[in-house]
């Protein structure tokens, strides 16, 4: 299993201070079929706990998943500043969900080399 931020999830978790082992755990969960909300073609919405304080009180995130392959974090917010994300953002992350997850290994390379995603090292 890998799993990737893309460039605007990478300011977010700097932002945030959200750890890369927040990060995988997240991922972990849903390899164990522990899924917050599952919303369809490949995209599926996390909890992450905010340090020191619970799940429910910290930040949803839009992960584009194909089990047992790669996660590709890509959108998130505070609960206490958002409640859900649109209708017309869950079309669009399903559409980048058909995309990113058909990304062969050397597109996902090159993707890597531009800047536009990031491998989340596990254990870091």
């Amino acid at each position: 299993m890998r799993a990737f931020k893309n460039a605007w999830f990478k300011r977010f978790v700097r932002k945030e201070k959200i750890s890369a082992a927040a990060l995988w755990e997240a991922v972990d969960r849903a390899e164990q079929g522990q899924i917050n909300a599952d919303l369809g073609s490949g995209v599926i919405k996390q909890r992450i706990a905010r340090s020191g304080r619970g799940k429910s009180n910290g930040y949803r995130t839009i992960i584009l998943y194909c089990k047992g392959d790669k996660a590709f974090f890509v959108f998130g917010f505070p609960k206490n500043e958002q409640d859900n994300i649109r209708e017309d953002e869950e079309i669009q992350f399903k559409k980048m969900a058909k995309q990113v997850l058909a990304l062969t290994d050397e597109q996902l390379q090159q993707l890597i080399a531009n800047g536009q995603f990031e491998e989340i090292v596990k254990n870091a």
